[in-house]
């Protein structure tokens, strides 16, 4: 865990991203980087030296029109002193039994940014931490080039004007191997995704693309990540947090 939480609180310091008072809806969806996410924000909070809230919403699919059971991700919130909040919602009827989509990732992805911005709102949060990692941004830098041939990514701060809500992603210098082993070793539950489409999209084919061509030519996935850094895209920047006396010392 530690060095995670050593890489979340250089990205929020390189990117300012939490400030004192914030109250911050941390989007859970169960999977690995999501729990890791609430987990490491949580720990953060003792040495961070910024008072800030943390608030766990998980939206609930309901595919097939049945509940989930999130009890385990209840139980780390308890341990971990976070307010949690399931949602309900109809995004799995919708889009697999009503609509039928054959490429239902695009809409989903739409409606659970719509749901999870609402319910943020609805419980008085101002800003939304979401698990995207390292290499997430390359994937997503890869994706864009690929599929729609421009030079792109998310950003690692985001204001929505419309919402008066900023999106913050503080694990996007951490890198998936990093993530999974922090899982592992804490023993964070896991809920398993019932989504029918879930490891079969085109996220899952750049990631394994990515990952033999990391092979062939090593250290490919650094130079990708360094070249959205060096450019400067879409928010990144190559410049290195102000250092910060830990409180404790």
């Amino acid at each position: 865990m530690q060095k995670l939480i050593g890489l979340m609180r250089k990205a929020i310091q390189k990117y300012d991203m939490i400030q004192p008072g914030d109250r911050i809806a941390v989007g859970v969806s169960g999977g690995k980087d999501s729990v890791a996410l609430l987990a490491g924000l949580a720990k953060l909070r003792e040495f961070m030296g910024i008072d800030y809230e943390i608030v766990a919403i998980t939206l609930d699919y309901r595919f097939g029109g049945v509940d989930s059971d999130f009890s385990e991700l209840q139980k780390l919130c308890d341990e971990l002193k976070v307010e949690y909040i399931v949602k309900p919602t109809e995004i799995g009827q919708i889009i697999f039994d009503i609509r039928k989509e054959s490429n239902p990732c695009s809409l989903c992805a739409r409606m659970r940014r719509g749901c999870l911005h609402d319910a943020a709102k609805e419980n008085n949060c101002n800003k939304i931490a979401l698990g995207h990692h390292y290499d997430d941004a390359v994937e997503t830098f890869v994706m864009n080039l690929f599929n729609e041939g421009r030079v792109g990514c998310f950003q690692p701060v985001t204001y929505l004007s419309r919402k008066d809500l900023t999106l913050i992603r503080p694990m996007v210098l951490a890198e998936e191997n990093v993530i999974s082993s922090t899982v592992r070793r804490c023993n964070l539950p896991i809920v398993k995704s019932k989504c029918p489409a879930d490891g079969v999209t085109q996220r899952q084919w750049t990631k394994e693309w990515i990952h033999t061509m990391d092979k062939e030519h090593p250290g490919l996935k650094k130079r990708l990540y360094g070249a959205l850094e060096r450019g400067h895209i879409d928010g990144f920047s190559d410049k290195e947090p102000p250092r910060v006396k830990d409180e404790k010392n």
